[in-house]
């Protein structure tokens, strides 16, 4: 293991949205507590258990006073808006998207941080790249602002690595699905909603239509690759634009299919709507091979598998109560 911590600690900025929280969990258990710093840019949840910042991505000189502080090594960037609510507000999904990325390029270039995690997505894929199987490298014409973000900070990681010598790693994520975070405003949330509104007893209404076969990944997944790519040595990194990265794909009566087979009383229905385009300019499957080669990836969890394993996450937490339930249960 390359321990990424050994000299220093590392700041998870973005802390709190749907990545953020697993990942600050997974590398507290991995490195203690104090040894990771979450930081967002709102206050401190009150169930939160080790050092926190309140820190503006867009803020640079904080971002470099934080890291000079705190003796950071490594930086994880998670800080974005995602696809859906991109197409909101384009100009400031733009300006969060990609001057949050500079501000953590010129830090580790100019501090005494050591590395840098960057997340890209499917989303840098477009109407014209390959719709199954989409290479490492390939034809990328993103029709969102969300994937023109995404891929313009591809080219500026691998800029500043061969330029200035930043050791920047990153992950073209697929959706994700997972039980601790939230929905962050995607177009692959769908396959998070589905599963609090079938342990409430509730009917879903899908945004995206029959057959709209999308790739996905489970978060505990998610984390360890990234964990993995970040403890890699740097001889092994051959890809510093990103990496693609899948765990299976599906849709959307796929997933209903495995969840109806565990509560077959839960019913689901179409309603399409805008998210429905985005959708249909991504790949529906992706060529990771350049990931399991370069540093050894394997995913673990298949759609059954990880089916079984979210319901019974969102059972023991309680995370699914309906707010009535919810508001009754903290009296």
């Amino acid at each position: 293991m390359d321990n990424q911590s050994s000299t220093g600690t590392i700041l998870v900025i973005g802390a709190l949205g749907q990545i953020g929280s697993d990942l600050v969990h997974a590398l507290r258990l991995r490195y203690g507590s104090d040894k990771v710093i979450a930081a967002d840019i709102r206050p401190a949840p009150a169930h939160g258990s080790g050092p926190y910042l309140m820190l503006d991505a867009l803020d640079r000189e904080a971002q470099m006073e934080a890291v000079r502080q705190h003796k950071v090594h490594t930086i994880y960037n998670l800080a974005a808006i995602l696809s859906a609510k991109g197409e909101q507000d384009p100009q400031m999904a733009w300006k969060i998207n990609m001057e949050s990325l500079m501000n953590s390029l010129e830090t580790v270039r100019h501090t005494e941080a050591q590395r840098l995690f960057w997340p890209s997505s499917i989303a840098v894929f477009g109407p014209t790249s390959p719709k199954e199987n989409t290479p490492q490298r390939t034809v990328m014409e993103p029709n969102t602002v969300y994937g023109i973000s995404k891929q313009a900070g591809e080219r500026w990681c691998e800029y500043y690595f061969e330029k200035y010598g930043v050791d920047v790693r990153s992950i073209r994520y697929p959706g994700l699905i997972s039980y601790r975070g939230k929905p962050g405003g995607g177009t692959t949330d769908y396959a998070v909603d589905i599963f609090h509104h079938a342990l409430r007893g509730e009917a879903y209404r899908c945004f995206l239509q029959v057959g709209t076969r999308l790739p996905m990944m489970y978060m505990p997944d998610a984390i360890k690759a990234t964990i993995s790519l970040m403890e890699a040595p740097g001889t092994l990194i051959k890809n510093r634009s990103s990496y693609n990265l899948s765990g299976m794909s599906f849709a959307p009566e796929e997933i209903y299919a495995e969840i109806k087979r565990l509560l077959p009383d839960f019913e689901m229905t179409y309603l399409p709507d805008f998210r429905q385009k985005i959708a249909d300019s991504w790949p529906g499957s992706i060529d990771d091979s350049a990931a399991r080669e370069d540093w050894g990836w394997q995913e673990s969890y298949s759609l059954p598998e990880m089916v079984v394993d979210m319901l019974d996450q969102l059972k023991q937490n309680g995370a699914y109560l309906a707010p009535a339930l919810e508001e009754k249960r903290s009296r």
